[in-house]
């Protein structure tokens, strides 16, 4: 399988948004190449839970009773400061089809992605990293294929070469290559930063089972940090622990891609010890207890977004263009309904005749959306109704909700907070 020198749409990074932006394409009849710099998807979760209006696009797909065999539904998300719990969150009072929350880990998300494109006739083409492009019509896009080689005599180490270079010409390209993405710095657009970085540490693991694992994923929160219990399949769970600094991080990490995590068993003993002292610390109410840790990571997020989502023929979707906390899981399933409003447009431009400008309006609604996620706008004000807690700490609040759009808006409401009405059409879907 080699990368074609010429398609209608280039999709640059195959984590969830760019496969699902390539699987909506290539449904509706648009070729498209798909490549990633790693050699395969996600081996560990990473982004973990998907919202109620990611499952009605999932089920619109014929996708989203597979996703629901792998995952865990759970309705309730709590708010606890110490051992008190402040308030909570009912996706089950959203009503539809699907009110509730789906815990699924990115790796077996992705792996259904992957498969759904397959079926579609698409492969994606792993160990291909964009080095560049031209933005002219078509856009020429130049690609390095690339290689592992063991490198070093004393301490052999694994590193990557370039292959071959090959020049791909695209009437369109979709950057979907995250946080550190090439084609949004090819573009020369900036991200702006609406709060400070923070470093969190996450924590699978399966439990002692001195108590039951809560149906509901538990937001503690106090003076400095956030973290959250996920429940996940089974007796395992995962905390996520806002780290109060680190000396170690740098730059967000780049995923693990190794199915098996390896470690000494002194080190995974004081990892345990460490994950049970820092949740009876931050989360007195935690009496499950923690038997062995299956995989732990760490990773870094900083509240931003691009006030330009593209130009001309090459456009941004998902983490390439937002970032926001790991808690609501909000970047990640937002940028999957983007990638659904995009193929649209995309669609109408390469079938359809429509103007490029028509993407503009795509960009605009992308804006709007994320100045009030990042709490840059009035959209959500606490109203008399929301309590004293919730008022004090909404700001920390907003993006651990598990929701955007309208449903976003209705569980504010159940916080007594009251929202504006959203100026996107879409996102009342």
């Amino acid at each position: 399988m080699s990368l074609k020198e010429k398609t209608e749409v280039l999709v640059v990074g195959a984590g969830p948004v760019g496969l699902l932006t390539a699987i909506l394409l290539a449904e509706s009849g648009i070729e498209v190449e798909i490549i990633d710099t790693e050699p395969r998807t996600a081996a560990r979760s990473y982004a973990c839970a998907l919202h109620p209006r990611t499952l009605k696009l999932l089920d619109r797909l014929g996708l989203a009773g597979s996703a629901i065999e792998l995952g865990r539904r759970v309705a309730v998300a709590g708010f606890y400061d110490g051992p008190s719990r402040m308030a909570e969150v009912n996706l089950a009072k959203l009503g539809g089809p699907f009110p509730y929350l789906l815990i699924l880990p990115q790796n077996a998300f992705e792996g259904l992605l992957e498969s759904k494109l397959r079926q579609a006739g698409v492969q994606v083409h792993w160990n291909h990293r964009l080095d560049g492009f031209q933005g002219k019509e078509p856009v020429v896009a130049e690609v390095e294929e690339l290689a592992g080689t063991m490198t070093g005599y004393v301490v052999p180490h694994w590193e990557t070469v370039v292959k071959k270079n090959r020049l791909v010409h695209a009437e369109m390209v979709v950057g979907a290559d995250g946080h550190h993405s090439k084609v949004r710095h090819r573009l020369g657009i900036q991200m702006e930063r609406t709060g400070t970085t923070s470093f969190f540490a996450a924590y699978e693991f399966e439990s002692e089972g001195r108590e039951e694992i809560p149906d509901e994923v538990r937001v503690a929160l106090n003076d400095s940090t956030t973290n959250v219990l996920w429940p996940l399949m089974g007796n395992r769970c995962r905390w996520t622990f806002q780290m109060l600094k680190s000396l170690a991080l740098s730059e967000f990490p780049e995923k693990e891609r190794r199915a098996v995590r390896v470690g000494q068993k002194v080190v995974d003993e004081q990892i345990r010890q460490y994950v049970e002292r820092v949740a009876g610390v931050r989360a007195p109410w935690f009496k499950a207890g923690v038997k062995e840790i299956t995989w732990c990571t760490e990773v870094v997020f900083t509240p931003q977004f691009a006030r330009s989502f593209g130009q001309g023929r090459c456009w941004l979707v998902g983490d390439a263009a937002h970032q926001t906390g790991p808690v609501g899981v909000q970047s990640m399933n937002v940028g999957l309904l983007e990638a659904e409003a995009l193929s649209g447009l995309l669609r109408g431009v390469l079938r359809k005749d429509a103007p490029l400008e028509s993407l503009h309006a795509y960009e605009q609604h992308r804006v709007d959306e994320w100045t009030q996620l990042l709490g840059l706008s009035r959209a959500f004000n606490p109203g008399n109704q929301a309590s004293p807690w919730v008022k004090e700490h909404w700001p920390r609040i907003l993006p651990c909700l598990p929701g955007s759009g309208e449903d976003l808006a209705h569980l504010a409401a159940q916080l007594g907070v009251e929202a504006t009405p959203a100026t996107d059409p879409a996102l009342a879907r």
